[in-house]
């Protein structure tokens, strides 16, 4: 749903990019401290409960998402290795995201009923882009559904930041379980999609 916005937000992120570029910055670069800084943010702010900090720290570094892009095409150096390197660094920032909050629901959170649904959401986020990439690889298409990684991103952060800063866990719980659900049924609408396509061929 919100992969529609993306367009706009790259132009709004566009002077970065150039800036960026003129300073010698390479988009590679940018996409690993962009890793960096979001899992830092949520592996060494979450666990300690800090968590509406944790989310300003990781959403300054989200936005590098799409500045190397940005930064790929305007300098004309778009390529597979960037491509590839951006999707996977993308899962490695949004699995820390759900692993902090692990760690926390796990230790001083203490509710392991929560660790183990922030597990689920992490784990199912990571089989929707598997099962995307797997059908992709085998030349069919299994884009779309209920929970794409900008909505599960933008949800989660959202939740987490108002939760604490008005201390009502209930709003995140309620997230995550939206998460876990919507997450189950887009793995599954892209199941049904890829097996559709493979009785057609």
């Amino acid at each position: 749903m919100l992969e529609r916005f993306r367009a706009y937000w790259a132009r709004l992120m566009a002077p970065v990019a150039r800036l960026l570029l003129r300073l010698g910055v390479s988009p590679d670069a940018v996409t690993l401290v962009g890793t960096l800084g979001v899992s830092a943010g949520a592996l060494v702010f979450f666990p300690r409960g800090e968590l509406a900090l944790g989310v300003v720290v990781v959403t300054v570094f989200v936005f590098s998402d799409m500045v190397d892009g940005q930064m790929a095409r305007l300098s004309g150096r778009t390529s597979s290795w960037g491509a590839f390197l951006d999707s996977t660094l993308d899962r490695i920032g949004d699995a820390a995201v759900f692993a902090g909050l692990v760690l926390w629901f796990a230790g001083g959170g203490d509710a392991l009923w929560l660790a183990a649904l922030a597990l689920y959401c992490l784990v199912m986020g990571n089989l929707t882009s598997y099962a995307r990439a797997r059908a992709e690889s085998l030349g069919m298409q299994a884009k779309g559904g209920v929970a794409e990684r900008a909505d599960r991103l933008v949800l989660i952060l959202v939740a987490t930041f108002f939760a604490d800063a008005l201390d009502f866990l209930p709003l995140l719980v309620a997230a995550m379980v939206l998460l876990a659900v919507a997450s189950t049924v887009t793995v599954v609408q892209r199941m049904v999609g890829v097996r559709r396509q493979a009785m057609q061929a």
